[in-house]
């Protein structure tokens, strides 16, 4: 039956402008089901030719769910720019499939026991220490994370991403480029990318047979803090000849310690970061960095999820996220 002026339009209105079915028209309008592309466009351009709007309280009841996702991110300033491009991703995707995104605040933490009222929620880089985390690993709702949990409970789904080859071929750069004696500055999480991280700088140190010289620093320190690393680890060993940071931003943050110490960056000594950034970019010299593709990586974690969700997916399905080293004039002495 048409609709009339007063008449809201209708998923059936949709499928039949778009000539497709019922199921087809949902499916492309939620982002979920095999639908081509060319199929998902000619839904969304019938649904805004007549102005169609999912009724979503009604479909909530219908089908006791939420229409709505929880995610949940570190809470550190400093890597902003990353976890920033994280939620947008994310919230781009959700927005794909029809879905509402919550934050989740360690800040905040609900109950113990209490769960919150979402379909699945996306973890961002959890951490097994943070009680947060730890409660909504437990929840029983599907979760995703981005990166692998290294608590005990293992989640729904997994986007990850090979820092070992990477980081691998960071060291192989810098050794080519005559770096032989580097230091890593190294996140002090247990998060399974900077573990991951730090067991591949031991092994490559031992495999080239270079001095291991590790300096921890607290995930999320400010800039005068990460210039005391820096400033006491040239103090201590004035023979280092290269860099490398982990957290997003701190290397760009030492540049102006290195300075200080008469170091050259790019010349008589190479600098490198684990997480590209705008500042890595913008740096004088540019740094050269591995590029995590936070936005892709929130994006990926919300369609795993809704697939999940969906049952397209089955549960426990685990997914790679390619990462590319940018090398720039920091490392090219």
């Amino acid at each position: 039956m048409p609709t009339g002026p007063d008449t809201p339009p209708t998923i059936a209105d949709v499928a039949r402008e778009a000539a497709v079915s019922k199921t087809t028209a949902s499916d492309a309008l939620r982002g979920h089901g095999r639908v081509s592309e060319p199929t998902r466009r000619a839904v969304l351009a019938a649904a805004e030719r007549l102005g169609y709007a999912p009724n979503r309280s009604a479909r909530s009841l219908r089908t006791s769910v939420t229409e709505t996702i929880a995610l949940h991110i570190p809470e550190f300033l400093t890597s902003a720019e990353y976890y920033m491009s994280f939620v947008f991703g994310v919230a781009e995707q959700a927005a794909r499939a029809g879905l509402n995104v919550t934050l989740l605040s360690s800040g905040h933490l609900p109950h113990r026991g209490t769960v919150p009222q979402v379909d699945g929620l996306v973890l961002c880089d959890p951490v097994a220490e943070d009680p947060l985390v730890e409660q909504l690993m437990n929840s029983g709702l599907p979760v995703v994370t981005a990166e692998r949990y290294v608590g005990d409970k293992q989640p729904t789904g997994v986007i990850w991403s090979d820092h070992e080859t990477s980081m691998t071929e960071l060291l192989d750069h810098l050794y080519d480029s005559g770096a032989h004696c580097p230091a890593f500055i190294a996140s002090d999480t247990t998060s399974d990318w900077s573990t991951t991280l730090q067991r591949t700088h031991a092994r490559w140190c031992h495999d080239r047979g270079v001095p291991r010289l590790v300096h921890g620093a607290p995930f999320g320190s400010a800039p005068d803090v990460l210039r005391g690393v820096v400033r006491d680890m040239l103090a201590e060993t004035p023979r280092i000849d290269a860099v490398v940071c982990a957290a997003d931003g701190a290397a760009a943050a030492v540049l102006p310690e290195l300075r200080a110490a008469g170091r050259t960056v790019g010349h008589d000594l190479l600098l490198a970061s684990c997480v590209d950034s705008t500042a890595m970019r913008t740096a004088e010299p540019p740094i050269t960095a591995v590029d995590l593709r936070p936005r892709a990586m929130g994006a990926e974690c919300a369609r795993l999820l809704c697939e999940i969700l969906s049952g397209e997916t089955p549960r426990g399905t685990v997914r790679t996220l390619p990462i590319d080293m940018n090398i720039r004039a920091s490392t090219r002495p």
